[in-house]
């Protein structure tokens, strides 16, 4: 039997085991980020998603090489959700990496330690704040008044809620005192424990929607059309960063908080400024003791270097900044019954089994399934119908299991069988062999193609989800009554379904109103950028990481077909142009340029190109920069600063970094014993520069 990688140790993983792992992970994780960010609707809970995305760290930690382009290290929550106007955030709303033990809180001022090469006696002040488990939000002021709201969205972009927020009690509309005149305020929208029951009991009186937890009934309160529904909710406003500003607010992050709070904001009490581990620590266990007291909710401590200059220092890796950490509190578990496995087919074909579990109240939400992840999963775990299971839950979301209570198990209890043949079309279902790896994939997929109607109708539903072509009023339910009556089969019939309006019209559920909204909404998105476009085909390994990846580098719909279709041949120059985009190695180059290869993809995307216009990528944002837009290669050992701080400092000035050089480099940073990578810049005649000369072109 193939080796379970979940349970295999990252130091322990060959090259070839470590890629199909990240693969399995990136996909688990983009499906829970969906979940949770979009329909504030999570299937698993916070600690088995952070589990993932800690075991996806500690592999790339291990294997630089294989981080791949749209690894969930790289993304930020998801993309916004559509019935509000988009606001694009002037700089990015990051999410936080975690730390769930003392030895990972540790490390992470080590790392800060080796990052600002300090001295084991240089001190590191770090403020601990506790974790709200609410809503992100950002709040642009101008001249102390408050103009503008909106969520984190996708980090980049978020929605326009400012009405909703003007709702709120303890959000001041204007500020006090001596004000930046560009103030952007980030921070928590949350709602308290005995407002969220008194609301729960309200809706369940008057016969509607209950909410599971406090977040979720936050979530939904701030994301209303109307904003009389958010005004009757009782929401409330931390705040605990900035955005955009035009002033600073101080040396220190202390500061920068007595400051937010002079100006009128409430701030996430109570913070404790620590100097040492042990402060830290202590600090936690102070929280997770008082946490059942505190009158909201709080799933962590975060812990912020304070001085503001090595905050600026340290950067940001692709969604979270290297200052700051979120140090998570345990999870709670619990037991119950598996009353049925049942598998589900996705776009690409891969099979997900899924436990159906006896329904369990657990932290004071019920739960009913969780995903198994695949055949692997349930063999490692020897996971049977009618066994007892532990299932684990931290915060607000569905569990997942986690082990099987063996004296538990009924007499006759059969091991699971995993299917071999798709449920859906009765296709053979198989476990391919990585073209990188030589190993077989975690996941069996049905080998149907688009004969499988569950895999034709997974793709329609990718492409008009919120994150792709984000058509409102096109949803699973739509799609799939659209697919079964031949309305729509391929994604250029959508820009196609005003000829058949009063076909439409006609149908159950459909009236002329609906039906002239889904049309606007069609057309709406005749226009869509590059990045979107790509992730929408989707194409196997390209998620919404590696989709803006691929448009920052090939620009337009036209060269990135060109490019794709001749990185075909591996000698070619295109497909050195493609391996050299950091993240992307062979395995994903090898899945666009099958993609490209298959004649019925490129009929479709002739099909479409006829019906859209595809926007080319935009220039990154720090186009003053002399270095914006263009592609670098770091090499041998640099004096001046760490290799991550000058990669850092390129990113942040609108650079591409890239693992190796291609034709397409623009500039390779050579130190001490550079090597082959300064040899292949002279062949190509790539621009070399040393680190003197790095530092003097970007000031």
């Amino acid at each position: 039997m193939t080796a379970v990688l979940e349970e295999v140790p990252a130091e322990e993983l060959t090259p070839e085991q470590a890629a199909k792992e990240l693969e399995r992970l990136a996909e688990a994780i983009r499906h829970h980020d969906r979940l949770y960010h979009q329909e504030d609707s999570p299937e698993v809970p916070d600690a088995d998603y952070d589990a993932l995305s800690r075991r996806n760290a500690a592999i790339e930690a291990r294997f630089p090489d294989l981080v791949r382009a749209d690894s969930p290290s790289r993304r930020v929550g998801a993309a916004p959700v559509a019935g509000f106007a988009k606001v694009r955030h002037n700089r990015p709303m990051l999410s936080l990496g975690n730390a769930f033990d003392e030895a990972e809180v540790a490390e992470f001022l080590a790392r800060i330690r080796r990052f600002l090469n300090l001295s084991d006696e240089e001190p590191v002040a770090v403020l601990a704040e506790p974790k709200i488990d609410g809503v992100s939000a950002s709040l642009r002021y101008e001249k102390g008044r408050f103009i503008q709201g909106a969520t984190r969205g996708d980090g980049t972009t978020g929605e326009d809620i400012t009405a909703n927020l003007r709702t709120l009690g303890d959000l001041p509309k204007e500020l006090r005192g001596r004000i930046p005149d560009i103030l952007e305020i980030r921070g928590e929208v949350y709602m308290r424990r005995d407002e969220f029951q008194a609301l729960n009991a309200r809706q369940e009186a008057a016969g509607e929607k209950v909410f599971a937890n406090p977040r979720n009934a936050a979530a939904g309160s701030l994301r209303q059309l109307d904003p009389q529904i958010t005004t009757a909710r009782p929401l409330h406003f931390f705040a605990y960063a900035w955005g955009e500003i035009s002033a600073p607010l101080g040396a220190t992050l202390a500061e920068a908080r007595d400051r937010l709070e002079d100006f009128g904001f409430t701030l996430n009490e109570p913070a404790r400024l620590c100097r040492s581990l042990e402060e830290l620590l202590a600090h936690h266990r102070e929280l997770a003791e008082r946490r059942p007291e505190l009158p909201y909710d709080i799933d962590g401590v975060v812990y912020k270097v304070d001085r503001l200059d090595w905050q600026e220092r340290l950067g940001f890796v692709s969604r979270a900044p290297r200052w700051a950490v979120a140090h998570k509190f345990p999870a709670e578990q619990a037991e119950t019954l598996l009353k049925a496995i049942e598998v589900q087919v996705g776009r690409t074909g891969a099979l997900t089994p899924v436990a159906r579990l006896e329904p369990i109240t657990v932290g004071g939400v019920v739960v009913s399934n969780a995903t198994l992840h695949n055949e692997d999963e349930i063999a490692r775990k020897d996971v049977r119908v009618g066994d007892t299971v532990v299932i684990q839950r931290a915060g607000d979301v569905i569990p997942q299991v986690v082990s099987v209570v063996l004296d538990k198990r009924p007499r006759g209890a059969k091991p699971y069988r995993f299917p071999i043949v798709c449920p859906v079309c009765g296709s053979h279902a198989v476990r391919e062999i990585n073209p990188t790896t030589g190993r077989e994939d975690a996941a069996r997929r049905c080998t149907g193609g688009l004969i499988c109607p569950a895999q034709a109708v997974e793709r329609l539903k990718h492409f008009v989800s919120r994150d792709a072509f984000d058509i409102e009023g096109l949803g699973a339910k739509q799609i799939e009554a659209f697919w079964r009556d031949e309305l729509v089969k391929s994604p250029g019939d959508i820009f196609r379904l005003k000829a058949r309006a009063e076909e439409i019209t006609a149908r159950e559920g459909w009236g002329e109103q609906s039906v002239a909204n889904l049309m606007a909404a069609v057309e709406a998105r005749r226009h869509i950028g590059l990045d979107r476009f790509i992730y929408a085909l989707g194409i196997r390994q390209v998620g919404q990481a590696t989709a803006r990846l691929l448009a920052l580098n090939y620009e337009t719909l036209a060269g990135f077909r060109e490019a794709m279709t001749a990185a075909a041949e591996e000698a070619s120059p295109e497909y050195a142009d493609l391996v050299a985009i950091d993240g992307v190695g062979p395995a994903v180059a090898a899945d666009l340029a099958g993609f490209f290869a298959e004649a019925h993809n490129r009929e479709i995307l002739d099909d479409l190109a006829a019906q859209v216009e595809v926007e080319a990528a935009a220039v990154p944002a720090a186009s003053a920069s002399p270095v914006a837009g263009k592609t670098v290669v770091f090499t041998g050992t640099l004096e001046r600063m760490t290799r991550s701080e000058a990669k850092a400092r390129a990113e942040a000035l609108g650079a591409k970094v890239a693992g190796s050089v291609s034709r397409k480099t623009d500039y390779l940073v050579a130190g001490a014993a550079a090597g082959s990578k300064a040899k292949k810049a002279a062949e190509l005649g790539v621009a070399t520069l040393s680190e003197e000369e790095w530092l003097d072109l970007i000031g």
